[in-house]
């Protein structure tokens, strides 16, 4: 029998391979998996032995990888802020980036009302509630799919949040102190300047109707929203100038690698 540390080292190959950026961290990831054992211990001690069963497992979940399948949809989870959701193919995978859109909302004062429109897997109003429980915070999206995710998430958190369906912002929901959206904004053009992992992701969450400058989805939620709402919109890096116009009293925050990626401002 092969041992788990062998096993990194054949599967971290065959994901470079790939062209994969991450390879080694990505083969750890799914070795440990496969051992049903955390990505530490297995770091800490590789003589693990492989039996035959576990090893086609193995090849199995680096086969998938290969064919550039996303890490998180076949891990079933990804890391957001303090939290770990469960993510599949009915929903966005959370990105680093869009921790940012918590971090503004954890400013809030005491007891605010907040609506996040678009909410996938529920990451940011999960993350957001589990940070400052007492925040009043709902969440919407259009797809039903993508809103039975969230529910089984908060579920699974034991987080009490109230999901949705609904396009834009629910007829229910009135006045609110931060209305928190990351929606499509990668164009038809620029979604191949991206890893080919993208186009494994919903093509409504991905996509949407963004329009050609990216920002269709996005000038649509801040037209339906009411005059003088606070809103904190994700954008792509390139979008803040723009962003700033949509919005009045707008600044623009940047995420943890320097780039403009929120615009916080008042509905006009």
């Amino acid at each position: 029998m092969a041992s788990a540390g062998k096993m990194v080292r054949l599967a971290t190959e065959s994901i470079a391979a790939a062209g994969c950026e991450h390879p080694e961290a990505d083969a750890k990831a799914l070795v440990a998996k496969a051992l049903a054992m955390r990505v530490e211990d297995l770091e800490r001690d590789g003589t693990t032995e492989v039996t035959p069963e576990v090893r086609t497992e193995i090849e199995r979940l680096v086969a998938r990888r290969s064919e550039r399948e996303p890490l998180e949809y076949i891990i079933g989870s990804a890391r957001f802020r303090e939290i770990e959701v469960a993510v599949d193919e009915r929903v966005l995978i959370p990105r680093r980036e869009t921790e940012l859109l918590v971090a503004i909302g954890v400013e809030l004062a005491r007891g605010a009302r907040v609506h996040e429109v678009g909410t996938g897997s529920g990451a940011i109003a999960l993350a957001l509630l589990d940070e400052r429980p007492d925040l009043r915070v709902t969440a919407s999206d259009l797809s039903a799919e993508a809103a039975e995710k969230a529910r089984e998430n908060a579920e699974r958190l034991g987080i009490p949040l109230e999901v949705t369906v609904a396009h834009g912002i629910p007829d229910h929901i009135e006045e609110v102190d931060l209305l928190i959206a990351n929606l499509p904004y990668i164009t038809g053009t620029s979604i191949d300047e991206r890893s080919p992992e993208i186009r494994r992701e919903p093509e409504i969450a991905v996509l949407g109707e963004s329009g050609a400058d990216g920002l269709g989805v996005i000038r649509d939620l801040i037209a339906e929203t009411p005059s003088g709402w606070r809103m904190a919109l994700e954008h792509d890096t390139h979008h803040g100038p723009a962003m700033r116009g949509l919005l009045r009293e707008a600044e623009t925050r940047t995420d943890y690698r320097g780039d403009e990626r929120v615009t916080v401002g008042l509905a006009p």
